[in-house]
């Protein structure tokens, strides 16, 4: 476990997500969940060791089954977007698997199949405020990954979790991506929030030059896809785009085919999404907007 400061902290060694806490005297807030249970027990042994109250709250950064396979062996009450909620109203209890690879790290933990899932409790639309200490805890939505990503933002200590709108040395989860709201989130970063401790959602602390990186990828990303459509290209395409892609990135061996196939898949339902819907493949999970 990695301190930012007194009473806030993360951890980016565990299978899927980096998994955040702040500890108040009044209770802890939780940010997203290890995948396996092991590890979910050596992070709630930690925290609890902070000497913080037990009051516990959770809070998932949207409904990515890498942070929320390991929400119910926290225990505690959930809370997430509206849209990220809905994922789980269509979700059978007990988790089946997908019917295709998507290059999550779910997939390389074969007891994955058969967890069950728990669902959030409390859901919001914009912006909520938790006020359970000494400095307020701002949840807001800034969609980009998924319809239903948000933020944890501490305005007072300056530091904030943003999830999969940033990952560090790893190609992001393009399936259900919204290219120019993505933008967006990372254009406020670096203009509006330069002087933060920045976490990300896969890889702990960020740079700005982090944040540069990640937006020049979206950009190529756009552009090469938009290029594609102007040419009346199939979805299969966007294959070509895979290997200059993973050119960018630092990571072990071992990690090229799941990061490989992370983005042959994304690109693929990005593009379909886009521009040839009858073309995505199987029925992906959809954030969408509750009726």
């Amino acid at each position: 476990m990695k301190q930012i400061e007194n009473g806030i902290v993360y951890e980016d060694s565990y299978l899927g997500v980096t998994v955040g806490a702040i500890i108040f005297s009044q209770g802890t807030v939780l940010i997203d969940a290890p995948i396996r249970p092991e590890d979910t027990r050596a992070w709630r042994s930690a925290v609890m060791t902070q000497r913080g109250n037990a009051n516990r709250l959770l809070v998932s950064l949207d409904a990515h089954p890498d942070r929320t396979l390991g929400t119910r062996a926290l225990e505690c009450t959930i809370v997430s977007h509206q849209k990220a909620a809905q994922v789980f109203r269509n979700r059978p209890t007990i988790f089946k698997g997908q019917s295709v690879e998507t290059g999550a790290a779910w997939e390389t933990y074969s007891d994955a199949i058969g967890m069950r899932w728990a669902s959030p409790d409390i859901t919001f639309s914009e912006r909520i405020s938790l006020h359970w200490g000494s400095q307020e805890v701002i949840l807001e939505h800034h969609p980009g990954p998924t319809p239903g990503s948000i933020w944890v933002i501490l305005p007072t200590a300056k530091i904030m979790f943003v999830g999969d709108t940033l990952v560090i040395n790893q190609p992001p989860f393009l399936a259900q991506a919204e290219l120019g709201a993505w933008l967006e989130s990372l254009d406020l970063l670096i203009k509006t929030y330069a002087s933060y401790t920045i976490v990300s959602g896969r890889g702990g602390l960020a740079s700005m030059d982090d944040l540069r990186s990640m937006r020049k990828m979206l950009k190529d990303v756009l552009q090469n896809i938009e290029r594609l459509a102007a040419k009346n290209a199939p979805p299969e395409a966007t294959q070509d785009m895979v290997s200059p892609l993973l050119a960018h990135y630092s990571f072990a061996t071992k990690l090229r085919d799941l990061y490989s196939t992370r983005l042959t898949y994304g690109l693929h339902q990005c593009f379909a999404r886009r521009y040839r819907p009858t073309n995505v493949i199987g029925q992906p999970e959809v954030e969408e907007e509750e009726q």
